[in-house]
């Protein structure tokens, strides 16, 4: 059995205001390529389908249009989506009766039965081989929200919670499974170890709560399909628990980033191989180190020209980093001045001043902006400017679950 693993579209995603509707149709457009020459038997797309809880409606189109094209070039194709914690659980599945007439499996929140029990039934997927043959069973996670996870049969304990839920659907699946029928998890978690792309992955810490062990899943999950983490990653080394990373690069941070989707293959219940395959990346972005504002204007001016043949929507994206000694009113027109006939796409201009100068991470701390803060991280900031103190343990946890009821009440489609 062979799948594609995939995950962090973000579909619907603005960059300081610039939407890369373009972006994402391009890594479609490839990956339904990639799908019509591999021939994999399942896709698996692990969470962050939409960047928002209420996406645009182009974002949507884009999805099901692809879904669609997919099961026309490939009607023995399974897919299987789970939601993240940017999507709104109940909007991924609102279609899944008509999707699933398109062999598209779509999980957005866990479900308890009426004696407490997790219905573990709904997120066991199985997976057919080429010949129709169940193959493998999937085991679909998708992000875990604390009132899903805790309440009267779990108690408050949101990460004891997460444990049970991993525990009792990983038996679950090894009661239904058979002999030489692997077990496949999609997950959306922040797992202890992962490298974090801070200027674009929305925090998982709930109050004083620890990123999630890879000892959720046993030996007996031939292969862990991660999402939530930008940059692709194997957890602890482990070849069978993953993260792909996002299509393409959703904050100047991510610029270094391979991005890439990875090809799983299995014979039987053991994980054989796993390929990247790295996808093309159809917009650059540029951000040259800061400098003072006579040297940026320097590098701008270097910057290659406009070709009226080339698509304007293949320009770079341009984030400009500028140290000043003394405020300049007029810092945005010289630098739109330079950058007139220039093949690329202004989306920010960051100031720094001399008397801010200190250690690189001390740069890039400052030239942050409020876009690029978690919830968290802007109330801390809050906290301290207002009292001059950090902000205690008990108090973050109290945010933290007023911030999680907000963003449960603006997940209603």
């Amino acid at each position: 059995m062979r799948l594609f693993h995939t995950s962090d579209w973000h579909l619907g995603q603005n960059l300081h205001g610039q939407e890369r509707d373009f972006e994402h149709a391009c890594f479609l457009e490839w990956l339904l390529g990639q799908l019509n020459a591999q021939r994999p038997d399942v896709l698996l797309i692990a969470g962050d389908i939409f960047d928002t809880v209420n996406p645009p409606l182009k974002a949507q189109e884009r999805l099901y249009d692809f879904i669609i094209s997919a099961h026309e070039q490939n009607p023995s194709l399974t897919i299987v989506m789970i939601a993240g914690n940017h999507d709104s659980g109940s909007r991924i599945e609102l279609p899944a009766p008509l999707m699933r007439r398109l062999r598209t499996h779509a999980l957005g929140r866990v479900l308890w039965l009426d004696d407490g029990q997790l219905d573990a039934e709904r997120l066991l997927i199985p997976l057919p081989d080429a010949k129709g043959k169940i193959a493998a069973w999937c085991l679909a996670l998708p992000f875990l929200r604390p009132a899903e996870v805790t309440g009267a049969h779990l108690g408050d304990d949101y990460l004891r919670g997460i444990g049970q839920v991993h525990e009792w659907l990983i038996a679950a699946a090894n009661a239904k499974r058979k002999k030489g029928q692997a077990l496949i998890a999609i997950s959306h978690a922040h797992m202890a170890g992962g490298s974090v792309s801070e200027d674009s992955e929305r925090s998982l810490i709930i109050g004083n709560a620890e990123a999630l062990p890879a000892s959720l899943f046993d030996k007996s999950v031939g292969y862990v399909a991660l999402g939530h983490l930008h940059k692709p990653q194997k957890v602890n080394g482990e070849e069978r628990i993953r993260y792909s990373g996002s299509p393409i690069p959703l904050s100047f941070s991510e610029i270094g980033y391979k991005h890439q989707i990875l090809d799983v293959t299995f014979q039987g219940e053991r994980l054989v191989n796993v390929e990247a395959l790295p996808i093309p990346r159809s917009v650059n972005l540029q951000r040259p180190e800061a400098a003072p504002l006579a040297e940026i204007l320097t590098q701008l001016a270097e910057l290659p020209d406009i070709d009226l043949l080339a698509e304007t929507q293949r320009h770079p994206w341009l984030e400009v980093r500028v140290r000043l000694d003394e405020p300049q009113p007029d810092l945005r027109q010289q630098i739109e001045t330079a950058l007139q006939g220039k093949a690329v796409r202004l989306v920010r201009i960051a100031a720094e001043y001399a008397g801010q100068r200190g250690s690189a991470e001390a740069d890039d701390e400052r030239l942050v902006e409020l876009d690029q803060l978690t919830p968290q991280e802007l109330f801390s900031r809050a906290w301290q400017d207002s009292y001059g103190s950090e902000v205690d343990e008990q108090t973050m946890k109290d945010f933290a679950v007023l911030l999680q009821e907000v963003q449960q009440a603006g997940e209603q489609p």
